[in-house]
């Protein structure tokens, strides 16, 4: 079945299409309507959705750590250092995750690229 993506504004637009043009369920914040939102209320909307957020912020990190360390449930976060990836290694190594990656594995956890 693989995982559903919902990915935060910080994460580039070429991203999202080139994952949703290879048939990977993406939503972007922006698809969404929630632009601008605090990253605690993007984490919520993902939950919400049950979608895996994907972000390139490393505040964002701050959210889903606070989430572990009090045990509420997240559907998972990936995070890419926005200067230690290529566009075509973030897309890869998502696409990957995303085809492999069975939904619910990534609760409650922070997956952090590249993959190798």
């Amino acid at each position: 079945m693989g995982l559903r993506l919902y990915m935060d504004e910080h994460v580039p637009a070429a991203v999202t299409a080139a994952l949703s043009m290879a048939g990977i369920d993406v939503l972007s914040v922006q698809q969404d309507g929630h632009v601008g939102e605090s990253d605690a209320a993007v984490l919520a909307r993902a939950c919400e959705l049950e979608r895996v957020v994907v972000t390139q912020d490393e505040d964002f990190l701050r959210h889903a750590h606070a989430w572990q360390n009090a045990g509420r449930p997240f559907t998972g976060v990936i995070y890419a250092h926005q200067l230690r990836m290529t566009i075509g290694q973030f897309v890869a190594d998502l696409h990957l995750l995303a085809v492999l990656a069975e939904p619910g594995e990534l609760a409650q956890r922070v997956q952090y690229l590249p993959l190798r």
